[in-house]
């Protein structure tokens, strides 16, 4: 496991096996950001170096030299940022990308030392979060000597280290990134290790000691209160559904946000089956339960002051011989028939169950988060979440969270006149509606299980729909790796701040 401390040690004369500085593109070139500790000597040679070999300075440029002088570091990384200025504290995703890739060009590295640009806390926090998401490999089923280990030290630089506001961004930043690798972890892990029983074990053993209570309801206990949709999904498989309740309250909590989790572990299409080709990276449909458990772990370790509950909403959706059929009907825990379309649109069934019971709660905002559809991909691309909601001013809080923590997110409209092809005539609702506009027809779905706040008003509710960025399939970009990515994580512990 990586660790990580923060020192204000002169830049130049940390003892590392590796020396990772940042670089930006002024009008006179490729210069060095501004960094405590280097010598004018250091900084000139650097300079002219980046001139002479052509330097752009841009997004995951990482330029290695050697012999730099007055620097104690044999080797020196220099990582683009794609800036045309020097850093601030609101260009954090540059630093926290550009540190990040320059870090996961590092494997096999026994020590690496970061100098956070500036002197913003904010700016440390990114350059010590960066630093940990590119330092992610998953290695569990890699024979020993079969992959690269990630860099095992990291140091940060900072002149501002004993400052009370750098210390609480880095330690905020270790915490948020170990979560986020207990995310990606298991996201990573193969189905046949990861089911619906195993993520549930999985997510107490994580969280004991902690203030964290977890309650896992078997499928006998679903069956008895009526969630209708997660026994639906899971009836196909032999490994059968659990809806998993986390709560953390703590004493001086004000504010109170419930956050439900798509937890499909494998997901076959059912009946409806998947292609073959379209099964291969199905491990990651539980992207969602996977960011919404590791960010309440995040939110108690950080002790803050709000109060969360999160739904894991876990099934497997397979073919077996007591497969949910199309044209079945079930009901769901708020009472709501649903007639069956697709098999394949599994995720907003066991959805519906796990917001039921987060409305019955009556929070104060209910988030839920899902690789929900493919929709959504062909909208945004692979590395942005449509971001839907019933109050367009707190979808709009949503994604300001999301920029500022460095998650992509963009905004859908609710489109009321999708709904009605969603009318059944034989239940309360169809799951599925039209083709077209595919993720807001899911949203409009899922909305049908929001339920009402003390106000006798519709709770405030957004849903985040990760279906491109939960998993990255493509290669490995800044912090990126491939593979799981943590997508959310981040966001919902922002989320957590801001009501905090």
């Amino acid at each position: 496991m990586t660790t990580l401390t923060l020192t204000d040690q002169k830049t130049g004369e940390v003892k590392a096996d590796v020396l990772v500085l940042l670089s930006v593109t002024l009008d006179d070139g490729v210069r060095l950001a501004s960094t405590d500790g280097l010598s004018s000597e250091s900084v000139d040679h650097i300079g002219a170096t980046l001139t002479a070999i052509g330097a752009k300075g841009g997004a995951d440029e990482a330029i290695k030299l050697t012999g730099v002088p007055g620097v104690t570091a044999p080797i020196v990384v220099v990582a683009g940022t794609g800036l045309d200025h020097e850093p601030t504290a609101t260009d954090h995703e540059s630093v926290r990308r550009a540190v990040g890739s320059a870090v996961r060009g590092l494997a096999d590295t026994g020590h690496a030392a970061v100098a956070a640009p500036g002197s913003d806390a904010e700016l440390a926090g990114a350059a010590a979060e960066g630093a940990l998401f590119g330092a992610y490999a998953f290695t569990a089923y890699r024979k020993k000597g079969g992959a690269k280990a990630p860099v095992e030290r990291l140091t940060v630089l900072s002149g501002q280290a004993g400052e009370t506001a750098v210390k609480d961004a880095v330690h905020r930043a270790e915490v948020v990134a170990d979560s986020q690798a207990w995310a990606r972890d298991l996201v990573n892990t193969p189905p046949n290790d990861l089911y619906p029983e195993s993520f549930a074990d999985a997510t107490r053993q994580r969280l004991q000691g902690t203030k964290v209570k977890v309650d896992v309801m078997d499928e006998k206990a679903l069956a008895k209160a009526g969630c209708g949709g997660l026994i639906g999904v899971g009836r196909g498989s032999s490994r059968l559904p659990r809806l998993v309740t986390l709560t953390y309250k703590p004493a001086k909590a004000t504010r109170h946000i419930a956050v439900v989790g798509k937890g499909i572990t494998f997901d076959s299409g059912g009946l409806c089956i998947k292609p073959a080709t379209g099964m291969v990276t199905m491990k990651c449909d539980m992207a969602g339960a996977a960011a919404a458990a590791a960010a309440v772990d995040a939110v108690a370790r950080l002790g803050l002051p709000v109060a969360m509950t999160v739904y894991l909403c876990l099934a497997e959706n397979m073919t077996g011989s007591d497969a949910q059929r199309p044209g079945d009907v079930v009901t769901m825990r708020n009472g709501k028939s649903v007639e069956i379309i697709n098999t394949d649109a599994e995720g907003r069934l066991v959805m519906a169950d796990g917001l039921s019971y987060a409305s019955e709660q009556q929070p104060d905002l209910v988030i839920d988060i899902a690789t929900l559809t493919g929709a959504a991909v062909m909208a945004f691309g692979g590395q942005v979440a449509a971001v839907l909601g019933n109050d367009d001013t707190t979808r709009d809080q949503v994604i300001a969270t999301a920029g500022r923590v460095g998650e992509d997110a963009w905004a859908m409209p609710l489109r009321e006149e999708l709904r009605k092809h969603m009318d059944s005539d034989v239940a309360d609702v169809k799951h599925t509606g039209q083709k077209e506009g595919g993720a807001i027809t899911a949203a409009l779905f899922l909305r049908e299980f929001v339920g009402d706040g003390k106000n006798g008003k519709p709770l405030p509710w957004v849903h985040i729909d990760i279906a491109g960025p939960a998993f990255n399939e493509s290669s490995a970009h800044g912090y990126t790796p491939k593979g799981a990515t943590g997508f959310g994580v981040r966001t919902l512990v922002g989320l957590a701040q801001d009501h905090a």
